[in-house]
């Protein structure tokens, strides 16, 4: 099914679970994809497959690498040339697409995104999971941003590798302005570990630009467009959004706040049976978005992160922090045992922090009515 009419007069088809868009004439290609990727004039097409066989089943390989894996897919199942093609894959339903189109004057620019990342989210330099072996493909958690970033003018080869640097900066400022977490470590996502990008200019165009960095208005418009789809894909998807964040387990969970973590830690305080598990959730529920809460307790977390980077230093982010508390209204006042106690080192002080957030807000909850 045809979806979309690309302003260069390609079109985006919808079929066999592929967003597959098909090229009209002479067309650049950056791609990041595993099969013809890198930089190409001689394709054809280009798509995006949810290769997600169902609710708790696993993808599988129709070949031993992943690029020949694409090969087939495009010959078998899209019905493409596999010489003169490439693609991306994710478990992404394609339903859940966001195409966003913005134009300048000579140019247009158009996003066409899905993602996912609420179980593979991760930040640039978190610890890897594998090291390739000849081309051997390794099983990693589902969550993917694909991008197929369209641009209706031609481009130098240097200002199409700099879209590409473009794009993913808009991703990256996308995900971090939805302070999405990382799923490895306990930082902010920039990404997932298997995001894919495919940058396609009009080679046939009149308009020929040789720039796509931030002060040109093509590097704006690549910013402005693909915020936009990463924002609505990712809301398509898992539901991420502002409101979603509006909540502190999902402001906290990186640093180990977790209702599973209350729970326990609640536990270990209350004779069994004083709170059931039950009346526990639901006092949660009636506290984990209340606005003051969710308000501090985001500036709680922001200083977690200055601390981890080392723009604070333990004894400010440990003083502030128990300042934050008390506006949270997680603390009446600093008690003189507290007062007393020291940081530490960097490390040891963060975990002390979530340790205190934890403490204060099962207070909360036992005194909640």
């Amino acid at each position: 099914m045809k979806i979309f009419q690309l302003p260069g007069g390609d079109e985006v088809h919808h079929y066999k679970k592929s967003l597959v868009v098909c090229f009209k004439g002479k067309r650049k290609v950056l791609s990041t994809g595993p099969n013809n990727g890198g930089y190409r004039t001689d394709l054809r097409a280009v798509f995006n497959n949810d290769g997600n066989p169902g609710p708790g089943m696993a993808c599988t390989m129709r070949a031993d690498t992943y690029r020949e894996h694409m090969d087939i897919l495009a010959l078998e199942d899209l019905g493409l040339d596999p010489e003169h093609c490439s693609g991306l894959s994710t478990a992404a339903s394609m339903d859940n697409v966001s195409v966003q189109t913005m134009s300048y004057e000579d140019f247009s620019v158009t996003a066409i995104v899905t993602g996912g990342i609420k179980n593979n989210a991760g930040r640039i330099g978190d610890p890897a999971t594998w090291h390739e072996k000849s081309e051997a493909s390794y099983q990693v958690k589902p969550g993917t941003i694909n991008i197929i970033l369209y641009i209706d003018a031609d481009l130098s080869e240097g200002a199409l590798a700099r879209a590409l640097v473009s794009c993913t900066e808009a991703k990256t400022a996308a995900i971090q302005e939805l302070l999405a977490p990382s799923r490895y470590s306990r930082g902010l996502a920039t990404g997932s570990g298997t995001d894919g990008t495919i940058i396609v200019c009009n080679a046939e165009s009149d308009t020929y630009l040789t720039n796509a960095g931030k002060h040109s208005k093509l590097g704006e418009y690549i910013g402005k467009t693909v915020k936009k789809a990463v924002k609505e894909a990712l809301y398509l998807q898992s539901g991420l959004c502002p409101s979603y964040q509006h909540n502190i387990l999902n402001r906290m969970d990186r640093f180990g706040i977790t209702e599973d973590s209350l729970w326990a830690a609640f536990q270990g305080r209350q004779a069994e049976g004083v709170i059931s598990r039950a009346e526990f959730e639901d006092r949660l529920d009636h506290i984990k978005t209340d606005n003051t809460l969710v308000t501090y307790t985001s500036l709680y977390a922001h200083l977690l992160d200055q601390l981890d980077w080392e723009l604070l230093s333990p004894e400010e982010a440990w003083e502030a922090g128990t300042q934050m508390l008390c506006l949270a209204g997680l603390q009446e006042e600093m008690t003189e045992k507290e007062s007393l106690v020291q940081p530490g080192e960097r490390e040891a002080c963060i975990c002390r922090m979530a340790e205190q957030y934890l403490e204060r807000l099962i207070n909360r909850i036992i005194n909640y009515s």
